[in-house]
């Protein structure tokens, strides 16, 4: 199964002014719905565990932002409906979030920020050649100030979002982007051709040691864990900076993981945004999945 690299997902780019605020004032009477109603509605663009209530799963989705509850059921944060690419949380900060995409009325979001867990965003940066609507986004979880973006190329900020620069070109085939735990420096890039990783911020880059099979997706949790999604091989995982990796499962028939969520209290609750699947939920760190239905 081909997968579609990041620019091919690219919507229509119009201008936004730095610093245009996107005000979240609650749901506005939405009621909440089941998970399944809402995958039928929209899809999934990230997908993350709230720290500071693990019950909690936000849901990035195309048509705004969610948060499930342990029953299932999905409730919109506020009645904003944009289009949520690049979700990525800070890695020690729970009420900061990250996100790029797009404007329910078309064009770009530039780099937003929530300081208040997603009630509230305001867009920080246009970013280089922007305003740009990365698809792909992380936070180093080595150094939270430090974030790598893709759009027209990689790109970094150092200071928390607000101002961006140019790396180089990214590589070819990125579907998805993770910064290492143990090392500013140090990214991850699922790709059509393999996991690649560079130890120069992304100015070079290299094969992992995995089969060179497309990956989906490549995740790094602040413990130092590692997550890839290889077709043909299933989930599989290592801890940093030892790169020995070890194959967990690949239940999903011809489903393929888009993204990964692992409880920062219990790194064996794992959740999963699967192609064709909707949610699954694992409970002994990724060897055994169910789907997450509302009860």
């Amino acid at each position: 199964m081909k997968i579609r690299p990041l620019y091919v997902l690219a919507a229509v780019v119009v201008s936004a002014g730095v610093g245009a605020a996107i005000w979240f004032s609650g749901d506005r009477g939405e009621a909440p719905k089941p998970l399944s109603q809402l995958l039928q509605d929209t899809h999934v663009h990230g997908i993350a565990v709230d720290p500071k209530d693990p019950s909690r799963i936000h849901l990035a989705t195309h048509h705004g932002f969610y948060v499930m509850s342990p029953d299932g059921m999905a409730t919109r944060v506020s009645s904003n409906t944009d289009d949520f690419m690049g979700f990525t949380p800070h890695p020690s900060d729970p009420s900061t979030l990250y996100a790029s995409g797009h404007p329910a009325g078309g064009g770009n979001l530039g780099v937003i920020m929530s300081s208040d867990g997603g009630r509230s965003w305001q867009q920080v940066a246009k970013g280089v050649n922007g305003p740009v609507d990365f698809h792909a986004m992380d936070v180093s979880k080595a150094d939270p100030k430090t974030i790598y973006g893709v759009h027209d190329g990689l790109q970094v900020s150092r200071d928390g979002g607000r101002t961006w620069e140019p790396i180089a070109q990214s590589p070819e085939g990125l579907i998805d982007l993770a910064a290492s735990a143990k090392d500013v420096n140090t990214l991850y890039a699922a790709t059509q051709n393999g996991l690649l990783v560079s130890r120069d911020g992304g100015k070079s880059w290299q094969a992992a040691a995995l089969p060179k099979q497309p990956a989906s997706m490549v995740h790094t949790t602040s413990t130092g864990d590692l997550y890839v999604f290889l077709f043909g091989t299933g989930l599989v995982h290592t801890t940093e900076p030892d790169l020995n990796w070890t194959t967990l499962s690949n239940p999903f028939g011809d489903g393929y993981v888009l993204h990964l969520a692992v409880d920062p209290s219990d790194r064996n609750n794992l959740y999963a945004f699967v192609h064709k699947m909707g949610v699954q939920v694992s409970r002994d760190g990724g060897r055994s999945w169910s789907a997450l239905e509302s009860k």
